[in-house]
C-alpha cells in the first residue's frame, strides 16, 4: 500500500487542482457554483476522515444506551408502539458497547441497525404523544439530548475546523 501522499493528501490535491486548475476555465456562474460545493465536500470528507472511526463507535455506544433509556422512560406504556421500542431496547440495545479500534465493517453494521432504532423509536414516541402518553415526551426528550451533542460535533468537525475559510 503506498501511504504517500496520504487520502488526506490525495483529497486536499483534488480541492486545490479543482481552484486552480479547473474554476478560472469555468464561466458559467451555475457551474462555478457546482465546483465550489464539490470543494467543500471534500474538505468536510477531509475532516471527518480524521474522527469517522472514533465518532461511528462513540454514536454506536451512546445509541444503543439511548434505546435502552428510551424503552425505560416510556414507563407502563401499552400498545404496539410501545411493545416494538422495548423489543428494539432488548435486541439493538441490548449490543454490547464496543472498544475502539475495533473492525470498521461490524462497527458501521452496528451503528446503521443502532441509528435505524433511534429514527424508528421517533417515530413511535410520536404515536404515543399523540395519544397522551406523557412518558413517550420523556423518552423523547432523551433521544434530543443524545442528537444535539451529536449534531454540533459534526458541525464543528465539517464546517468549523479547518474548512473552507480563507479558500480563494
Amino acid at each position: 500500500m503506498y501511504t504517500t501522499p496520504s487520502p488526506d493528501l490525495l483529497l486536499e490535491g483534488v480541492i486545490i487542482a479543482l481552484g486552480n486548475d479547473l474554476m478560472p476555465a469555468v464561466t458559467n456562474p451555475k457551474a462555478q457554483a457546482t465546483v465550489a460545493m464539490a470543494q467543500a465536500v471534500l474538505q468536510m470528507v477531509r475532516q471527518t476522515l480524521a474522527h469517522y472511526q472514533e465518532y461511528l463507535v462513540d454514536e454506536h455506544n451512546a445509541m444503543t444506551k439511548v434505546l435502552r433509556e428510551v424503552a425505560e422512560a416510556i414507563g407502563p406504556a401499552t400498545g404496539p408502539e410501545a411493545e416494538r421500542i422495548r423489543a428494539r431496547a432488548a435486541g439493538v440495545g441490548a449490543k454490547p458497547d464496543f472498544p475502539t479500534p475495533v473492525d470498521p465493517a461490524i462497527v458501521m453494521e452496528a451503528h446503521h441497525a443502532a441509528n435505524l432504532g433511534i429514527v424508528d423509536s421517533m417515530r413511535e414516541l410520536d404515536v404515543l404523544q399523540r395519544v397522551g402518553n406523557a412518558d413517550a415526551d420523556r423518552a423523547l426528550q432523551i433521544i434530543r439530548a443524545h442528537m444535539g451533542p451529536r449534531l454540533v460535533r459534526d458541525v464543528e468537525t465539517m464546517v468549523v475546523g479547518a474548512g473552507m475559510v480563507g479558500r480563494g
